[in-house]
């Protein structure tokens, strides 16, 4: 392999967004969020496993379910066996449709990188002073 096509830091990132508006309605912090969810069965907990507060959890999870035609999260009050949070139906077939369409975007950027990656160079230039 000759030195221009020996690049290590190379690599091709697309990130999928679903916008309506301006709002962000799924992306893949949203995805992400959206398995801690499922996984935990807290928003505040699912928050706390990203790092982020729950004020910016619970927005995140307001921005979806203002978005779709449905909710994507359901919460419930506590009670007898507690509250809780859960991925509606819905909601598990968006993320099963948005991981999918992450999926594909991999496979076709996994096909057309080998084009772009001789044409780098192995550093970034340093910016002129």
């Amino acid at each position: 392999m000759s030195e221009k096509n020996n690049i290590t830091g190379a690599h091709l990132k697309i990130q999928a967004r679903l916008m309506l508006d301006e709002e962000i309605a799924m992306g893949p912090g949203k995805a992400d969020l959206l398995d801690a969810i499922a996984a935990t069965g807290s928003i505040s907990a699912a928050g706390k496993q990203m790092g982020m507060s729950y004020r910016r959890t619970w927005l995140l999870v307001d921005t979806m379910n203002r978005c779709f035609q449905q909710p994507i999260v359901e919460t419930a009050t506590g009670g007898a066996h507690g509250g809780g949070t859960r991925l509606t139906d819905y909601g598990i077939d968006i993320l099963k449709r948005y991981r999918q369409l992450q999926a594909d975007i991999q496979t076709i950027s996994a096909q057309h990188f080998p084009e772009f990656k001789p044409l780098l160079r192995k550093k970034p230039v340093p910016p002129a002073s």
